[in-house]
């Protein structure tokens, strides 16, 4: 059976802690469900609707956590990536480039993660159709690079909402790349007057079971100790404590396929 990969870790790093607490207690579920598991944390958040949220800490320091848990835990890490003049330097400590769901039709960013060798994690653009992906891997593997996912995270409904169309999941797969569910970011609720994204943390588990019924090869999960705390979007994380009991019934249904 092929392992079902989980790319998953707090939004953004907020500290010095969080980030180890996430990774120690993610990486020993992976290992006990017999699941691949990537740390994923931002380095920072771009694209906060409001000028007064949090975006991240020192970019220095961030890039050393990240190194940090990769040699600590030995696992993969994932950030993501914003301009071409951070893609070296972070390339330089990551395993995993993620491409932003809004930046995923610059073509000079998505070259120039191609350009390192490094696996590429492209976002699917809320406005984008999971046909028009086709174009976003085109640019990457003109490079050489083949190591190429890309992950569905909910096509915009309206001003407020967002709605996952699963047929993305196969027709991606076409493409000849794994396809991830990100299963927190489809559960926004963007553009809300308060500035503050909203969410709904709890059909967390439904998503990823249809996730894993439609076929995806893995999910992408955020998750916090304490979401309700958290500096960047709580409202839509998982709580650490829940991910063990939702895994195993996705694993239940991933070996049932």
């Amino acid at each position: 059976m092929k392992k079902l990969l989980l790319i998953s870790g707090p939004c953004v790093i907020e500290n010095d802690s969080t980030p180890f607490i996430v990774a120690e207690k993610v990486a020993t579920i992976c290992s006990k469900l017999n699941v691949d598991y990537v740390f994923k944390s931002s380095f920072k958040k771009a694209n906060r609707t409001n000028i007064r949220s949090f975006t991240g800490i020192d970019f220095s320091k961030a890039l050393e956590i990240l190194g940090r848990i990769k040699k600590q835990f030995g696992i993969p890490v994932l950030t993501d990536v914003h301009e071409r003049t951070e893609v070296k330097e972070v390339a330089e400590v990551v395993d995993y480039l993620q491409i932003p769901a809004f930046l995923c039709r610059q073509t000079d960013l998505l070259t120039e993660c191609g350009n390192t060798g490094r696996f590429v994690n492209i976002k699917k653009g809320q406005f984008s159709s999971p046909q028009s992906m086709q174009f976003a891997v085109e640019k990457v593997r003109s490079t050489g690079n083949k190591k190429i996912l890309l992950t569905e995270r909910g096509t915009t409904f309206g001003y407020q909402d967002l709605v996952v169309d699963f047929r993305s999941i196969p027709i991606m797969q076409q493409l000849g790349v794994p396809v991830i569910l990100d299963a927190t970011h489809s559960l926004q609720q963007p553009n809300q007057a308060s500035g503050i994204t909203g969410g709904l943390p709890q059909l967390i588990e439904t998503i990823c079971k249809a996730g894993i019924a439609a076929g995806a090869d893995g999910l992408f999960i955020e998750t916090h100790p304490e979401p309700e705390k958290a500096l960047s979007d709580g409202l839509n994380m998982l709580a650490l404590d829940k991910l063990q009991g939702l895994l195993e019934k996705c694993m239940r249904i991933h070996e049932a396929l």
